[in-house]
């Protein structure tokens, strides 16, 4: 009889916490507010536009745009921001390293807004919301021997 009402009680667990699963999978993530309309606003940083896809030679990290692709033009809102690290021989990212910089005048910090997202193979922002307009972003990164690595691209938001 104990042992009937242990397996009761166990099953009766099991289901409750199949619901709980069921019930997270099933509302969407939220949207990541990446860039505010307010920090849209502001002016671009001096010569940003410049320095689309800059890399300078080194052997430190390479930063790839993965999407939205970069010969994609404009996309919508939300978007899907994906990046890939790539190393050179056998080093790691340092991920404390890793900087998400929105070019305009002052420069806004991004990375508290994406510090649970940075993995060592990179970064996966899933629905962000940015605003309308082109949008100059910078990622930076560093290797666990110092190299340093970063590239710059424009995110191109349509109305």
């Amino acid at each position: 009889m104990l042992l009937q009402l242990c397996k009761t009680i166990s099953l009766i667990g099991c289901l409750a916490r199949g619901a709980l699963v069921a019930a997270s999978l099933s509302t969407a993530a939220p949207a990541l507010e990446l860039i505010t309309e307010q920090e849209a606003a502001l002016p671009d940083a001096l010569g940003a536009n410049f320095q689309l896809g800059f890399r300078g030679v080194t052997r430190g990290p390479k930063v790839l745009l993965i999407s939205p692709a970069p010969d994609a033009g404009a996309v919508g809102s939300p978007l899907d921001l994906l990046l890939r690290f790539e190393v050179h021989s056998s080093a790691l990212i340092e991920l404390q390293s890793v900087t998400m910089t929105y070019l305009k005048k002052p420069a806004i910090n991004l990375t508290p807004r994406i510090s649970d997202l940075i993995k060592e193979s990179g970064i996966n922002v899933y629905s962000a919301q940015v605003p309308p307009g082109t949008h100059y972003i910078k990622i930076e990164v560093k290797d666990n021997v110092g190299r340093l690595g970063s590239v710059t691209f424009a995110l191109i938001v349509a109305k």
